[in-house]
């Protein structure tokens, strides 16, 4: 399972980029409802910039922002030990933003991420040659004291990981096939959105196909 004591299986940058927006697109075929849809993804998010994101409804949420720096991301999981708000004043537990790169001062900076609301952050630069995190003593008495393995481990890249969790949160068969499709990037057809939901045309799809930055 991905965390950040357990790295080795999130994707790459490229990969992981292509992975939310594929997430990102059968979230829209799926619920048309904005907001219901757990994953979203902006290709334009900024100039240079792309962002990536996840949120619950419950209050838990990652953003993963992607630009010439690298690939910056920040996870809130509001019930884990590591929540800022388990202290008073309520402040990011020791060594999450602490080793943040200057490559990401901006994300650090930006509203909208609500960087207060932290329990993990992972970032990895061009040269870097896997994931990096900040120098960290994590409480020993619980299995995921940040709440990163429950919120990244659907980025391992396998549709039917993806499709596992939909069929769940949606309470519907989703076609594993028309997942495994959209995971590939390969150009999307009426037959294959008739099969995740025949209310859905692909012309309704066509500006989120582009927002997404779905190719």
């Amino acid at each position: 399972m991905i965390s950040t004591r357990n790295l080795l299986l999130l994707p790459d940058a490229d990969r992981l980029r292509r992975v939310l927006q594929s997430m990102a697109l059968l979230d829209r075929i799926l619920c048309p409802e904005w907001e219901f849809r757990y994953y979203s993804f902006d290709a334009a998010w900024a100039p240079g910039a792309q962002m990536g994101s996840m949120r619950d409804g419950s209050g838990d949420d990652f953003f993963v922002h992607f630009s010439a720096a690298g690939c910056w991301m920040k996870g809130f999981s509001h019930e884990s030990p590591m929540s800022p708000y388990r202290r008073s004043p309520p402040r990011p537990w020791a060594g999450v933003l602490d080793d943040v790169p200057s490559d990401f001062a901006e994300c650090l900076r930006e509203p909208a991420f609500s960087v207060e609301d932290v329990t993990f952050c992972i970032w990895r630069r061009p040269g870097d040659p896997t994931w990096q995190i900040g120098h960290i003593n994590f409480p020993r008495s619980h299995p995921d004291p940040d709440g990163s393995e429950s919120l990244l481990s659907s980025l391992d890249g396998r549709p039917e990981t993806y499709r596992a969790w939909a069929t769940d949160y949606y309470e519907r068969d989703v076609d594993a096939a028309a997942v495994e499709h959209v995971y590939r990037h390969e150009p999307l057809t009426p037959e294959v959105i008739a099969r995740l939901n025949p209310e859905v045309s692909l012309e309704q799809l066509s500006q989120d196909i582009r927002s997404i930055g779905y190719l």
